[in-house]
């Protein structure tokens, strides 16, 4: 897939990614973590609230019962193959296109999870397709260090323009749901409540708080391969991040990066890719077309 062309941008190896600073000022990822970016205070805080939430939920309910944790997971599920499927391997690459019957509420749920809008997603994963692990990478822990990479990124290197990197995803039916993440994170955040405190915590931020650090390990966790230099692609296939992303596909991110317009992230049938299997069967339904699968190495 040809992405998006580079910025226009001149840097030096310790240029920041997004974030305009003067020359003489130290890159983001040397600033506190309690800085943030021009408009990026909001990212900030909610961060923050949903942690410090998490921390009291599981000191006041550390055992809230199956049928909470149930219902949560099953939201965290949703919201992962939605993020998986619908924001990265349909719109952020174009690898498969859906059928707006199962674009809708994939992308629905990726937002419910906290994933951002289609937009903001796809600008900030396709500018960190086109400079993986340079200095221009939004992302890189070989840039900025693991914790870096992990959260502060997400509030310190500023959002990728999106009139550069996802025009596409700037119009049309995509603008409901920028218009509709805040009002949607906040039914995110609360919707528990109306069931008790418990399932507030669970339900809402303890929910939140995971499928943030489940999606966040691929930027940085699955970014640390020892075996290349500076500069270099380091993405690697993790196995055992599987069952934190619900073997959904994302931890085997060598493979994606390898071939990144390939609808189908692993590759063999002990590389379990639920991500994949739920395109085959929307494609066998009609529900899934042009489905891009990896070519022979």
């Amino acid at each position: 897939m040809q992405l998006a062309p580079a910025p226009a941008l001149e840097v030096t190896a310790k240029t920041p990614v997004v974030t305009p600073v003067a020359a003489t000022e130290a890159p983001p990822w040397k600033w506190s973590w309690a800085r943030w970016a021009p408009n990026e205070g909001a990212t900030f805080f909610w961060v923050c609230l949903i942690h410090a939430l998490t921390i009291t939920g599981l000191v006041l309910y550390p055992t809230p019962g199956w049928k909470l944790v149930g219902i949560a997971y099953g939201l965290f599920w949703l919201g992962g193959l939605g993020t998986t499927v619908a924001y990265h391997r349909s719109l952020a690459h174009r690898a498969v296109k859906l059928h707006p019957v199962i674009e809708f509420p994939l992308v629905f749920f990726a937002l419910m999870n906290g994933s951002g809008t289609p937009a903001t997603w796809s600008a900030n994963h396709r500018l960190h397709h086109a400079h993986s692990d340079t200095p221009l990478d939004i992302s890189s822990p070989r840039v900025g260090g693991f914790w870096w990479s992990h959260l502060r990124w997400l509030w310190q290197a500023g959002q990728a323009p999106i009139a550069k990197w996802a025009p596409d995803l700037n119009r049309g039916r995509y603008l409901f749901f920028t218009r509709m993440q805040i009002p949607m994170l906040a039914v995110s955040l609360l919707a528990g409540a109306f069931f008790g405190w418990a399932a507030f915590f669970w339900i809402g931020p303890i929910r939140l708080c995971f499928a943030l650090h489940a999606q966040c390990v691929t930027n940085s966790v699955a970014h640390l391969n020892p075996k290349v230099g500076p500069g270099e692609d380091s993405a690697m296939n993790i196995a055992w991040m599987a069952p934190v992303q619900a073997f959904q596909g994302e931890n085997w991110h060598e493979n994606h990066h390898s071939q990144p317009a390939s609808a189908r992230l692993g590759w063999t049938w002990a590389q379990v890719d639920l991500g994949w299997c739920f395109i085959v069967a929307c494609e066998k339904l009609g529900l899934a077309t042009s489905v891009r699968r990896p070519t022979a190495n």
